[in-house]
């Protein structure tokens, strides 16, 4: 009897131990599993991190490589950007000299502009001048004998045939002289004219000496004006040219006897010196 309840007690204690050990076990199986999970999620994740580092490692080498490439081009930029501010310099300088040096040329071609425009304005009084004195000096005689304007810069005194010339003669008659004397008298007191006398006539066929025509008419006519007045009148032969048109240079038709008579003329021609003129055109022509 004594026997049994210990062998009961014994059955009890290990059916007890068993049930405590199989219950720990369990408990470490859960335990192990958990651990094991939280071993996987931690891997999971170190991998997750792993791949995202590998990720910015290359995104990082990738960022140092085009930071390098970007550097190596904006040193290049820079320095292209360098030389063309230098190129620009010196492109500049180079423009702003040329501008000064056009700037002077200006100013001297505008300075050689006002003194022609002096000289000219000058010339032009000096020509009214003239042609106040001979019209006061010929004042005496009809339009019919002669005229005095001025054209293209010059005084004509247009002498008619009948106030010089019998008809077909090259010899001047007394009041011819006497008008040409008058003119003499103003042309010594000028000393900056050249004086220039063409003779001139119509159309009708000159009868005179044979192998003579109009145009030799012409001729001695004018060097008959000029003899008077450079051998009677004392007017510089420097100064003065004879030339004979003929019939080739009219001023009214030779239709009528009106105007052939008005083409029938001998002109003295008066024309201020141009030297200083020609001077300075020929000073501002070279800018």
């Amino acid at each position: 009897m004594k026997l049994s309840y210990i062998s009961l007690i014994l059955v009890a204690c290990l059916s007890l131990s068993s049930c405590v050990g199989k219950k720990k076990y369990v408990q470490l199986q859960n335990e192990r599993a958990q651990l094991e999970q939280q071993y996987n999620e931690l891997m999971s994740k170190y991998n997750q991190l792993e791949s995202s580092y590998a990720s910015l490692d290359d995104q990082f080498k990738t960022l140092g490589n085009n930071y390098q490439k970007q550097s190596e081009e904006y040193g290049a930029y820079k320095k292209n950007a360098q030389q063309l501010a230098a190129m620009s310099n010196n492109e500049l300088m180079k423009l702003n000299g040329e501008l000064q040096d056009k700037i002077s040329m200006l100013e001297a071609s505008n300075k050689k502009v006002q003194q022609l425009q002096s000289a000219i304005q000058q010339q032009q009084k000096a020509l009214g001048d003239l042609l106040g004195k001979i019209q006061n000096a010929l004042v005496g005689f009809t339009p019919e004998e002669l005229t005095v304007h001025m054209k293209n810069g010059r005084v004509y005194v247009s002498l008619s045939e009948q106030l010089l010339f019998k008809s077909g003669s090259a010899y001047v008659d007394t009041k011819g002289k006497q008008a040409l004397g008058k003119v003499a008298e103003v042309l010594n007191k000028q000393g900056d004219i050249d004086i220039i006398i063409e003779g001139h006539t119509d159309t009708v066929p000159y009868k005179g000496a044979a192998g003579v025509d109009n145009w030799d008419l012409s001729v001695k006519r004018s060097t008959a004006v000029l003899r008077i007045l450079t051998d009677d009148y004392k007017v510089d032969p420097n100064k003065v040219t004879a030339a004979g048109r003929g019939e080739y240079y009219p001023v009214a038709t030779n239709i009528t006897p009106q105007g052939r008579a008005q083409n029938r003329r001998t002109e003295i021609i008066l024309t201020p010196k141009l030297a200083e003129i020609m001077e300075l055109l020929q000073g501002t022509a070279s800018y």
